[in-house]
């Protein structure tokens, strides 16, 4: 299948000429659209709600769009928690899942009202002494089965291998705990794992958390109000990779809802997710200009643009389809490296990649840049962090973070002793 930008050379002509490239840019009329189809695929379940996980796109425009269409968000972290407040979310719009927290970080999501997710049995003790012995009503813990995680006959993920979550024993003991501490209500949360466009996940790791959940209430006598799937969902990065089925899942889940919670008189739980490269990453572009042209051993063409905008090629070997803007029709009859300038040589964005011709001066759309993108980014060899633009519903456009500058880069020297630039 042919993956098309959402915008075109004309615009993105036109907002380089305001802010220049490298950029990313963020489709609003894309994320609003896939959030109303997520609350579609799981309006069977009354209390569903969607947290989504701010680590993958923390801009408060986004989470404001997002918020508008209902979603709260999962935050891990201290920052992550003021952001979600900057923008008004607050009390059980936050679904807080940490690990290694810090004291500060438990006692600002306690205070905000949030939801928080124990990633461990002996966070229970430490919830008790961040609290003073005030635990909130409703707490949720995260399970790790152990062993694999498969699906038929393929292995998925490797739980065993994650340092998150507890056991099911660790879980009984910590809700027996938590009881007697006075919480009256809990939630299980799980991620088991990432980024599969197979749409059988959902609902297996639905079944999987449903039977532990009637184990857990029979077990401990306790009510479970929520179940987390969290997220793991995952997108079509090559055009030829099959797209995730989110109507398609959300009814595999509610098939297993029926058939394992609602005999068990647990019809009552609500489903929540927290998906963060579903909802954002088709709908990001990462925008480009070709500044040089190598011809060596390979060919490689030079961007504006490398890891430190976005490293998951770098890090991962993660594909990233690449669109030259104005010659989508063109025939992909040259072969590249497309490269950033970074003094790594695993800053490739693209490694003898099929392409049109390519000449400086063009512009390239980086697909699927939209979660875990801008968000990943760093300053080695002094490189900046790149804007991010909203293209908005209708047609027009609006910068919601500002590039870096080098006085950004110096600023946390805190001192007067040098002085950098002018």
């Amino acid at each position: 299948m042919k993956k098309t930008p959402f915008l075109t050379l004309e615009k993105a002509k036109e907002i380089a000429a305001q802010y220049p490239t490298p950029f990313h840019i963020y489709d609003e009329a894309g994320i609003r659209a896939n959030a109303r189809a997520l609350k579609a695929a799981f309006a069977w379940n009354p209390g569903f709600r969607e947290y989504f996980a701010v680590k993958a796109t923390p801009n408060p425009y986004i989470l404001k769009i997002l918020q508008e269409e209902g979603c709260g968000c999962d935050c891990s972290s201290y920052t992550e928690l003021l952001m979600a407040e900057a923008v008004g979310s607050v009390g059980h719009d936050i679904m807080f899942s940490s690990n290694v927290t810090p004291y500060e970080d438990m006692k600002k999501a306690y205070d905000l009202g949030a939801y928080i997710n124990l990633d461990d049995a002996t966070h229970v003790e430490f919830l008790e002494r961040v609290t003073g012995g005030n635990l909130p009503e409703t707490v949720c813990l995260r399970y790790n089965p152990g062993g694999s995680f498969s699906l038929g006959n393929t292995i998925m993920d490797m739980p065993r291998d994650a340092k998150y979550g507890m056991t099911e024993d660790q879980m009984a003991g910590a809700i027996n705990r938590l009881m007697a501490l006075g919480t009256k209500h809990f939630g299980i949360h799980a991620f088991l794992a990432s980024n599969t466009t197979n749409n059988g996940y959902y609902p297996e790791l639905a079944s999987q958390l449903f039977r532990l959940a009637v184990r857990l209430r029979n077990a401990t006598g306790c009510h479970f109000s929520f179940i987390n799937l969290s997220g793991g969902v995952g997108v079509d990065y090559r055009p030829e990779q099959p797209a995730s089925n989110i109507a398609l899942i959300g009814d595999g889940v509610r098939q297993q809802y029926e058939k394992i919670l609602t005999p068990e008189g647990m019809g009552d739980i609500a489903i929540y997710t927290e998906l963060g490269r579903f909802m954002l990453a088709p709908y990001g572009h990462l925008i480009s200009t070709v500044l040089h042209q190598k011809h060596i051993y390979r060919e490689y063409v030079g961007l504006d643009a490398c890891a430190s905008n976005l490293m998951r090629p770098a890090m991962y070997g993660a594909y990233h389809h690449i669109t030259v803007l104005g010659k989508e029709d063109a025939i992909l009859d040259h072969v590249y490296d497309v490269t950033g300038g970074l003094c790594e040589n695993n800053d490739k964005f693209a490694i003898e990649r099929s392409l049109p011709e390519i000449e400086i001066g063009d512009i390239v759309a980086i697909h699927d840049t939209g979660a875990h993108g801008f968000s990943m980014g760093y300053n080695y060899n002094g490189k900046l962090r790149s804007a991010e633009i909203l293209l908005k519903e209708d047609g027009t456009f609006q910068l919601i973070r500002r590039a870096e500058t080098p006085a950004d880069y110096f600023a946390t020297f805190d001192c007067t002793e040098f002085k950098f630039g002018n």
